[in-house]
């Protein structure tokens, strides 16, 4: 039995690589709905920033990079269960989740920089991006 698979990226399933007319096209084509919220695209950059960040600590900082590599990665995946989610509800509290961990990444930031293994310019840097989820997260939770 032969089985034919959609791998195109046009999203209509069967395997000719050209869209129906209801397919998705443009900026958004192929993207599941959180991966288009801004609060999910910077809670990314902000993983991105935050491995930059942990990958040179020591090993005597392990515990600060694995936090902080941990916390980050909660964001977006929060975000992400959270706008899968039916209920209001269960959305808010998974947005919530996801704003206590970036609040939790701010905290380890400043951990990192006072004990100077930080530049002032990368942590001000990661702290806007952290600020704006945070300022996003907020008001999804309500």
């Amino acid at each position: 039995m032969n089985v034919v698979v959609d791998v195109s990226v046009d999203g209509d399933g069967d395997g000719d690589g050209n869209a129906a007319p209801f397919a998705r096209s443009g900026r958004y084509a192929g993207m599941l709905s959180f991966q288009k919220l801004d609060v999910y695209r910077c809670a990314i950059k902000f993983v991105t920033l935050a491995v930059q960040i942990a990958a040179p600590l020591r090993r005597g900082h392990a515990e600060l990079r694995d936090q902080l590599r941990r916390a980050a990665l909660s964001v977006p995946l929060n975000i992400a269960e959270g706008a899968g989610r039916v209920s209001e509800a269960d959305a808010a509290r998974h947005f919530a989740i996801a704003r206590g961990s970036a609040m939790e990444c701010a905290a380890v930031l400043d951990v990192i920089c006072a004990l100077g293994l930080l530049e002032e310019p990368r942590y001000r840097q990661a702290t806007e991006v952290l600020a704006r989820v945070v300022a996003m997260l907020t008001k999804l939770c309500r």
